[in-house]
């Protein structure tokens, strides 16, 4: 069995490509509800995943890998009913998912994140959550196509919001991934309430030193930036 969070996605992109092929499906966006229950059944069939869908959550929480109530030892990976985003909805599944396949037997009361979690990408900082993200991530924007759709292209907003829709993902999740494979400079700022949330740096940017430390610091957004605006 697969032990990272890469060599779990690169298992199922394989197994997707062959199924879709042989059917004549599309190869995206992944239905993740479809290949949660259908994988975890046969590889798993004493743990599988039965429930998959929305449930009311507490604010903030964004989605949880979840144990049955009734003893069956089968889980559930869910997402908070109040997203309205599918492209979110999406990720968060992948995201349960990954903590499905990597890290049920730790934590055998099952797992809930946050939206802080989500944006957690940086393993020293918490390395489970990290590792669920960069599962999802490749495993819905695997990085030989992904690397295809940008190839030869300036990238821009129009760029990424046309790479969220193709993945079925948030227009942050595909700016993220683009930045962990770029070598350019770049930043994402994410705002809330007219402040810095959270930013994460590009590589070649945090070699130059410059971050931005939002969750020390509380640091007002320009009126006009970008980050102003509210993005999924």
């Amino acid at each position: 069995m697969p032990t990272t969070p890469q060599g779990w996605a690169i298992r199922l992109t394989q197994i997707l490509s062959l199924h879709q092929a042989a059917h004549g499906l599309p190869r995206f966006p992944v239905d993740v509800a479809a290949l949660a229950q259908d994988f975890s059944l046969q590889v798993f069939p004493e743990a599988p995943i039965s429930m998959v869908g929305g449930l009311h959550l507490s604010k903030g929480v964004e989605g949880m890998l979840m144990t049955r109530p009734d003893g069956s030892g089968e889980w559930g990976i869910i997402f908070n009913e109040s997203i309205r985003s599918a492209g979110r909805r999406n990720f968060t599944l992948a995201h349960e998912l990954g903590h499905y396949l990597l890290h049920r037997q730790d934590h055998p009361g099952g797992l809930q994140c946050t939206n802080r979690n989500m944006a957690d990408w940086d393993g020293a900082r918490n390395r489970i959550e990290a590792e669920a993200n960069t599962f999802a991530s490749y495993l819905l924007m695997p990085l030989d196509d992904f690397r295809a759709q940008i190839k030869g292209r300036a990238i821009d907003i129009d760029v990424m919001t046309e790479l969220a829709d193709r993945y079925a993902v948030s227009l942050t999740a595909a700016i993220l991934k683009w930045m962990t494979i770029t070598d350019k400079r770049a930043m994402i700022v994410v705002g809330k309430e007219g402040f810095i949330d959270w930013a994460w740096s590009s590589q070649p940017l945090l070699r130059s030193g410059i971050f931005y430390a939002a969750r020390q610091t509380v640091i007002e957004l320009p009126a006009r930036s970008l980050a102003a605006r509210e993005v999924d």
